[in-house]
Formats: structure tokens, C-alpha cells, sequence
């Protein structure tokens, strides 16, 4: 293995022509040099100088070796170069998972913020809901995974994943308009208990027969899909009436759904999941701060 400072004296001496020149060059003195030539040496395991007279003539090793030597300097120097763009959070690549309504919502917001005063840093979005976004995070397939939880539901975690809590999202009530309730500013979930429902994703179905049993019944689930627009649609057209959080709203088309505030209030808890390491990297922690300050304005959305 060469070491890079013999790589950077031996391409000086090539350069200048002497260990002396070389020496006065780079601040040292011509014994140092010389010590590190023969190391250098000893590392190719073959002599690299001959001496011809008072000049220093390269070998057919160190032609060789001087040939590469621009190079692997060059290299070092844009690899240098490279590192410090990284620690100075001009360029990086992060990989977010996030649930749909987050991608919808949250992460845009994020990321315009963060295009704004980052435009070297890239992130790559990636989908998936909880809890299977959380086992690519463990497996390494993403560097920050937004997730959500509900009362009562425990999110067992790696101890070297750091959760971070960004907000708490109210549930509403998902009606078309035209619904006997659709006037009200909030409902009670007791009031939809005759309704045909449409559910979201295995947690939130979960949740939703949850929040029914407390109340004694059990919702007649019709319909169920992670996809809000669907939600969306089925509910338009009269098909059922939806659980969904407030964070979805803004995306929805209200001229043909309109959602009120559940009754007994119900929220969902949303936070961000980073391994404990990748709080390092600056540019995986610039856009998990952006993330906090978008959050940071829809608390008790």
C-alpha cells in the first residue's frame, strides 16, 4: 500500500529534479525526503532513482511509478475536494420512505425548502407504509423513514434507531357531500355507526375497528385501500364514509367530499426514524431538519 505523502515527494523530485529542489518545495528538509523515497521503495520492493553523475535518473519502475503518480494525485485532490462538498452540505444523497399522505404533503414542502438552500443535496423518494417502511430502514434500503403510530400501538425499534417526533395528526371523518352529517363541524363516530366504511392501510384499518370497538360496534367495511385518491372517489360517489387524518385533507378534492372533525377526538402520531450514525452525515441531517420545521407549522393539523 502506498502511503499518498511519499506518492506527493516522489512526484516533486520528478518534478524538480533533485531531493533538494524537492525538499524546499514542500517545506521539508532533503534527509526527510530522502527517508521517505526509500520507504516509498521499499514499498514497490524495487529502486525507483538511479544516480548518473549529480543527476537523479528514474528507473524503469519509477518512470512507471510517475506516469500513475499525476494521476493518483488528481484523484486525491477530487476526492478531497468531494469530502469537503459533502461536510459543507453542497452536495449528498439521501434516501426518504416515506407513507403516501406524507409524500403528498409533508415531504414536498421539505423539499422545496431544502432545494432552495441545499441545491447540491439530492434525495431520492421512496413509498411504503408502516411497518414495512421501518424494515427497510433496517435493512439499509433508506437513510430516513417517515412513519406513523396510533394510541396504544407501540413502535418497537432497533435500539440504534433514533425516532424523532414530528407531529401529532388529527382524524377526521370523510364524507360525500350531500351526507345527512355533512353540515355538522364534527361528528360523532357513535352517529356512523349504521355506515358502510371504507378503510386505508392494514394500521389504519386496525385503528378504525379500534376506535369502533371502544364504542361498541363494529364498522361494516365495505371497501379498503391505501390509496387516498381512491378513498377519495369511493367516498364521492357514495359508497361509504372514510376514516382519514387531516394531513390528507389539503390534497383532496372538497368541492366533492368534505371532512369534519371525529368526535371523540382521535390523532395519529407521525415521526421520523434515522439510524443513530446517520445523524452524522450532514446532509441526511439537513433534510431531517427541514422535516421538523414543515412539521413544526401543521402541529395539530
Amino acid at each position: 500500500m502506498f502511503d499518498s505523502r511519499h506518492i506527493r515527494t516522489f512526484h516533486e523530485v520528478v518534478t524538480t529534479g533533485s531531493y533538494s529542489a524537492a525538499a524546499r518545495a514542500l517545506g521539508y528538509t532533503q534527509p526527510a525526503v530522502t527517508q521517505q523515497m526509500k520507504a516509498l521503495e521499499r514499498a514497490v520492493g524495487t529502486p525507483l532513482f538511479t544516480r548518473v553523475g549529480r543527476r537523479m535518473q528514474l528507473t524503469d519502475a519509477g518512470q512507471s511509478l510517475a506516469r500513475h503518480a499525476e494521476t493518483i494525485l488528481g484523484s486525491l485532490s477530487a476526492a478531497q475536494q468531494q469530502m469537503k462538498a459533502y461536510a459543507r452540505l453542497r452536495t449528498g444523497r439521501v434516501r426518504l420512505c416515506g407513507f403516501p399522505s406524507a409524500n403528498a404533503t409533508l415531504v414536498p414542502e421539505a423539499l422545496s425548502r431544502l432545494a432552495k438552500d441545499h441545491p447540491g443535496i439530492t434525495v431520492e423518494l421512496l413509498e411504503g407504509e408502516p411497518p414495512d417502511s421501518l424494515h427497510r430502514l433496517q435493512r439499509g434500503e433508506c437513510d430516513i423513514t417517515l412513519a406513523f403510530t396510533y394510541p396504544g400501538l407501540h413502535e418497537e425499534v432497533p435500539d440504534e434507531v433514533t425516532e424523532v417526533r414530528l407531529l401529532e395528526d388529527q382524524l377526521t371523518v370523510l364524507l360525500p357531500h350531500g351526507h345527512r352529517l355533512a353540515r355538522r363541524r364534527a361528528v360523532h363516530l357513535a352517529d356512523l355507526a349504521e355506515e358502510k366504511w371504507i378503510a386505508g392501510c392494514p394500521r389504519c384499518r386496525a385503528n378504525l375497528l379500534h376506535e369502533c370497538a371502544e364504542l361498541g360496534f363494529v364498522p361494516d367495511i365495505v371497501f379498503a385501500t391505501d390509496d387516498n385518491l381512491v378513498v377519495q372517489s369511493l367516498v364521492a360517489q357514495g359508497l361509504g364514509v372514510a376514516m382519514t387524518p387531516a394531513l390528507v385533507l389539503p390534497s383532496l378534492s372538497l368541492s366533492r367530499v368534505c371532512g369534519r372533525a371525529l368526535l371523540p377526538a382521535a390523532r395519529r402520531h407521525i415521526s421520523a426514524y434515522v439510524h443513530a450514525d446517520h445523524l452524522r452525515i450532514p446532509a441526511t441531517s439537513v433534510v431531517l431538519e427541514e422535516l421538523r420545521r414543515v412539521a413544526a407549522n401543521r402541529v395539530g393539523c
